[in-house]
């Protein structure tokens, strides 16, 4: 082993590390996991100092056996949106707050109303969605402050690993997109924002492209990781900008669909946009460039909840949800495990079964579950349309994304064709590509990308099937406006 490259996935669940060469091979791979804590109902919490212990083992475990000198540079896909805050002492200070944490319903309705969608949009190119940092920041000053009074540095999660292994307070421009606190066009930090949520630029992260060189590891991390010190440090992306580089979802008019424990729609771009109706995200890409993603909160969850929590079972629907069933299906699911985001923004949507009779099965159910998600993301494709985007095909990654019925249902229920890349790895394999570049392998993302992915298989789709989801879709659609005021109800 000459030459190599690292890879690092900070997920929710667990850290996902890769080793890969110069060509795209993957060299070793592993994951160490840790937990999520819920101190309240809707809370979602973690402990920065369980990802970097994490990251620790894995390293030990990825090079086992290589030659450690060989590695130069490392760089990361991480979860989207944490709040991190540290102390002028460059301690944490309280735990890390997810993306998918709901405690800021009232933080989310006062930037929409208050300061204003249009004003958001202005500044920021989105609007507020629970999940994102800035509300985070108004919950923390409102609620803790105390806390709030002792930040000294804010970051997301991926940047607290790069902060702790070269002391570089750092953040990229496609993770730093879904803060609401930065100038996606310009690709700067708001001043209006900073002063809407009471915080100044100089508490923000230094702003990089994805592919740029943030630092290198000190002796101290050189050391906990068992790496040269002098390794380059990439300053890497979002977990979905990461995945998107990882199917080589680069340039203008690419798609790719995640179908992990949450779901996504990422459409590249090369210039500007922005959603008219802000019900998906104007964000920054890992290649330079731009993209629309709609994010659905819950994807491959609700298949993993119906089998595990509720089947109590290993298997699937693969085997019971014959190819006779796709298209003809009368049983209705709505995903929203854990409210929603695009496109309708409500923290309050709950996930249900609609149409079910005597005579509904097990597999019925569970297809409708496969179906709902697959349909949440087309709502996401509807609005990219409604804004001229043109789709042709997509890329498709994630968990769910290894199931053969899945890619048929999504194939029919979008209408394109869905290509699966030989290797799919998520974020941790775009990030090694971005490694790659930092480190001058290659002079740009979609270079790295053309040399090393490459298409495996492709599922068209079946024009009868299509015509039938069609038909679905019409009342799928239906069913969320229709019970909008019964979920408030339920709050």
């Amino acid at each position: 082993m000459k030459e190599a490259y690292i890879g690092v996935d900070l997920g929710t669940s667990a850290v996902k590390l890769l080793l890969v060469g110069p060509d795209g091979r993957i060299l070793n791979e592993t994951q160490e996991e840790y937990p999520v804590y819920y101190p309240h109902s809707g809370w979602s919490e973690q402990n920065p100092a369980d990802w970097t212990a994490a990251v620790a083992r894995g390293m030990k475990k990825l090079l086992a056996g290589a030659d450690a000198s060989a590695v130069k540079g490392i760089s990361f896909g991480g979860q989207m949106h944490g709040l991190v805050i540290l102390d002028e002492r460059g301690e944490v200070i309280r735990p890390a707050i997810l993306w998918n944490d709901g405690r800021t319903a009232e933080e989310t309705e006062y930037l929409n109303t208050v300061i204003g969608k249009e004003k958001l949009s202005r500044l920021t190119a989105n609007i507020a969605f629970a999940g994102f940092t800035a509300p985070k920041l108004l919950w923390v000053r409102k609620h803790e402050p105390e806390n709030f009074a002792r930040i000294s540095k804010i970051m997301l999660p991926k940047d607290y690993l790069a902060y702790r292994m070269t002391g570089v307070h750092c953040t990229d421009l496609s993770d730093a997109s879904g803060m609401l606190l930065l100038d996606v066009e310009r690709g700067v930090w708001s001043k209006e924002m900073c002063e809407i949520c009471g915080v100044t630029e100089a508490q923000l992260p230094r702003l990089y492209n994805s592919y740029e060189v943030v630092g290198t590891l000190t002796e101290e991390a050189a050391a906990e990781l068992g790496l040269p010190a002098g390794v380059r440090v990439i300053a890497g992306a979002g977990d979905n900008a990461a995945a998107a580089v990882g199917t080589g979802t680069v340039g203008d008019g690419a798609c790719n669909i995640s179908l992990g424990t949450s779901g996504t729609v990422f459409i590249s771009s090369d210039t500007f946009g922005v959603d008219k109706a802000n019900a998906l995200h104007s964000f920054r890409h890992a290649d330079g460039g731009y993209h629309l993603m709609g994010c659905i909160l819950s994807a491959a969850s609700c298949n993993k909840w119906w089998v595990e929590d509720i089947l109590r079972s290993e298997h699937g629907v693969e085997q019971a949800a014959m190819p006779g069933r796709l298209g003809r299906n009368e049983v209705y699911f709505l995903p929203y495990m854990m409210g929603e985001r695009s496109p309708h923004n409500d923290v309050d949507a709950r996930s249900m079964f609609v149409g079910m009779r005597p005579d509904t099965t097990r597999a019925d159910m569970g297809l409708a579950v496969m179906e709902g998600v697959t349909f949440a993301l087309r709502d996401c494709l509807e609005v990219a349309k409604s804004n001229g985007v043109k789709v042709t095909r997509t890329r498709i990654c994630g968990g769910g994304a290894r199931s053969e019925l899945w890619r048929k249902i999504v194939a029919g229920a979008l209408g394109i064709p869905v290509d699966t890349v030989t290797t799919e790895k998520g974020p941790a394999y775009g990030a090694a590509l971005l490694a790659m570049v930092g480190c001058g392998r290659y002079a740009t993302v979609r270079e790295a990308c053309d040399a090393c992915v490459s298409v495996r298989a492709t599922v068209m789709p079946d024009p009868v099937l299509v015509e039938a989801y069609g038909k679905m879709y019409n009342v799928y659609k239906a069913i969320y406006p229709a019970m909008k005021d019964v979920f408030k109800l339920m709050k």
